[in-house]
């Protein structure tokens, strides 16, 4: 080998030495880099520009959060979102920073859940954060810790440890603003119940200083289970939430039972209710009788006016309470003294219920009667000629 030949693999072993120390740094330099960075850059300085979050996971289920004006709304339920919640997500998505790289392998993303959602078996949550100018995303997997967890930039290779911990729900009603009504207990003065079925009543007090409502009427002979059996009724109102919200059908109200509430300042509240299967609905209306409260009124019904509402089964069971729920139960029927001691045998000369005399023989106490008497060991009376 000549020994220009020689010098030329010595210059091109060296060369190949140095390009894979640079490509190391370089590395070395990248990871360092990373750590910190922010995972959706500029997001946090056009968070008051978003105009949409749309989430979505593998089995379909999705929710669409909508900006309307200085408010936010579900898209699949037409309903106001939780504006504390929708802020605190675009805030943490904005802040989201890089605690460590993690696998680049789409074989390994199942065990940190951040595999596309296309794909059926998927468990992580796809992101996307809509402005007029631009969109991230990003798909959201597991946890692994209390304050981080996985995520990988949707058509990214690069998974990442990150923090904060993201709290993503792509159901819709787990965006939904469930605040209903809330009406205080000391403001009511009577509540009119008519259930779909059993008596009707009412639950009165003249006063607010009154603490226990007076139920009437009552049925002949029964009490209250207690002076304040009927207090939880005039409370059932006070911060009422719902589970989840559609709009009222034509037959909403259709065979429903009523509850309406009146205040000692005005307003009335009537809240009609009904099952379907395991679910409570309710619908809601307003009405004023007198001036102060026509404003509240006219605001509670623009907000509730048409919609349906599905509340906890306790909160309906509170609303709809049944009269014979309030009273104390009948006291039993006492029996008489030969009703209490079964198997009492009968009176002298008296046979028992059922039972016969034996065949051929009188009952107790009479005589037998000659010449009349016959039996099957003496088939002819005595009296008969031989």
């Amino acid at each position: 080998m000549s020994a220009g030949r020689v010098v030329a693999l010595l210059v091109a072993g060296l060369a190949l030495v140095g390009f894979a120390m640079w490509v190391a740094s370089q590395r070395h330099l990248e990871r360092a880099t990373l750590a910190g960075d922010l995972v959706l850059p500029d997001l946090e300085h056009h968070v008051n520009a978003v105009t949409e979050v749309a989430l979505r996971k593998a089995d379909g289920t999705h929710a669409t959060l909508k900006r309307n004006g200085a408010g936010w709304s579900v898209g699949e339920r037409g309903w106001p979102a939780d504006p504390d919640k929708v802020r605190k997500l675009l805030l943490d998505l904005g802040a989201l920073n890089i605690v460590e790289e993690k696998t680049r392998l789409p074989a390994n993303y199942p065990q940190l859940g951040v595999q596309d959602v296309d794909s059926p078996k998927a468990t992580g949550t796809r992101v996307e954060v809509l402005t007029p100018a631009r969109t991230w995303a990003l798909i959201v997997g597991k946890s692994s810790s209390a304050k981080s967890g996985y995520v990988r930039l949707a058509n990214a290779p690069q998974t990442v440890l990150a923090a904060p911990l993201l709290t993503v729900d792509a159901d819709p009603k787990g965006w939904l603003d469930r605040a209903l009504i809330d009406v205080a207990p000391e403001r009511v003065r009577q509540v009119e119940e008519k259930p779909r079925q059993g008596a009707g009543f009412s639950v009165t007090r003249e006063k607010k200083e009154q603490t226990d409502f007076t139920v009437t009427p009552l049925p002949k002979g029964r009490e209250l289970t207690s002076p304040g059996a009927a207090d939880g009724i005039a409370g059932s109102l006070s911060s009422l939430t719902f589970d989840d919200v559609r709009k009222a059908s034509a037959t909403a109200d259709a065979g429903a039972a009523h509850a309406l509430f009146r205040t000692f300042d005005g307003l009335e509240v009537d809240v009609a209710g009904r099952k379907d299967g395991t679910r409570s609905l309710v619908t809601l209306s307003t009405h004023a009788t007198a001036k102060q409260t026509e404003a509240e009124a006219q605001t509670r019904n623009a907000r509730l006016g048409g919609w349906e509402f599905e509340i906890p089964d306790y909160k309906y069971a509170a609303i709809f309470r049944p009269l014979e729920d309030l009273l104390k139960k009948p006291e039993p029927v006492k029996k008489t003294a030969t009703e209490s001691a079964p198997g009492k045998a009968p009176s002298a000369g008296k046979p028992s219920a059922g039972k016969t005399p034996a065949a051929g023989k009188p009952p107790a106490g009479k005589a037998a009667t000659p010449g009349k008497d016959a039996s099957p060991d003496n088939p002819a009376p005595p009296d008969t000629p031989k």
